[in-house]
């Protein structure tokens, strides 16, 4: 009998994502809010558009969710017609937005309460990443929910861990988001010293690439970062939801970023230049000034 599985939401990262799982022979169901999106989909793949969310997620072994926001998550979860709703008791529900931890452990509790299995799965990887099927992921839930959904969430990932219970995930998430604001804007001030101190700049890159200063940022993002070009997928307008994300788990737990809250203000001036949809690499473009 072959695994169905249901996936709402169709952006840059679930789109791909749903696809790799049709690709590997799972009979899969998409929703998205626009429609359209949804029944592009299903002209490019082996699967079929849904047209509520109560019919998608309806018979699915499996329901995988990547959207906006917690409040998102609220309006697709709850309610009547809502996933907790309408999804067959025994079911897996797999989350990847990334979202705070407090929702992923409503949602979980609203999932036990209905027999149904949780895991929250924030990736990681980018567009790119989605599209290659090499995302990183990180799982936050109970043994037996994370077991059965791990071979289809393998599907699309290079590295998929358990890391603790439900909330375990977004807030490894969140770790993440942190380490990167700092490696960016870090990386941003040394490709503008080395354009003002007059400097071959990839020459410069090349060198230090080779010691204790590379990064995954530094190989992938600082050609484009030197060329101005801003258009890698995960937007200014994103990172700024989770940094904000990250800040208030800050609060709660009493750590201290105070790196990562400078740079989300320093987001906070890319969008106002007009780079709300740039990619998190055109910190440097506030270096540099308006352009």
């Amino acid at each position: 009998m072959s695994i169905k599985a249901a996936f709402l939401g169709l952006g840059v990262m679930g789109y791909p994502m749903a696809g790799h799982l049709a690709n590997a022979g799972i009979a899969v169901t998409v929703w998205n809010r626009t429609s359209g999106k949804a029944e592009q989909w299903a002209a490019q793949h082996p699967g079929s558009a849904g047209t509520s969310i109560a019919g998608t997620v309806s018979g699915a072994d499996f329901v995988f969710t990547c959207v906006g926001a917690d409040l998102d998550l609220k309006e697709i979860f709850t309610g009547p017609e809502g996933i907790i709703e309408n999804a067959s008791p025994g079911a897996v529900l797999v989350d990847h937005t990334t979202a705070s931890a407090g929702i992923a452990e409503h949602l979980a509790e609203l999932a036990g309460e209905n027999r149904l299995g949780f895991v929250d799965a924030p990736v990681s990887g980018g567009q790119q990443g989605a599209e290659k099927g090499q995302l990183t992921i990180m799982c936050g839930g109970d043994d037996q929910a994370f077991a059965k959904a791990k071979p289809l969430m393998e599907h699309y990932s290079k590295a998929l861990n358990l890391m603790g219970p439900v909330g375990s995930g977004q807030k490894t998430k969140m770790v993440n988001q942190i380490a990167i604001a700092g490696l960016v804007q870090g990386l941003s001030e040394a490709l503008h010293f080395a354009q003002q101190a007059e400097l071959d700049v990839q020459k410069v890159v090349d060198v230090i690439s080779k010691g204790a200063a590379q990064s995954w940022q530094m190989e992938n993002r600082s050609a484009t970062m030197i060329e101005g070009k801003f258009d890698h997928g995960f937007a200014v307008d994103w990172m700024r939801k989770d940094l904000a994300i990250c800040l208030e788990e800050a609060r709660k737990n009493g750590s201290k970023i105070p790196v990562a809250a400078l740079v989300d203000q320093f987001y906070g001036d890319v969008q106002d230049m007009g780079g709300r949809r740039w990619d998190t690499s055109s910190l440097i473009q506030r270096l540099k000034g308006k352009r």
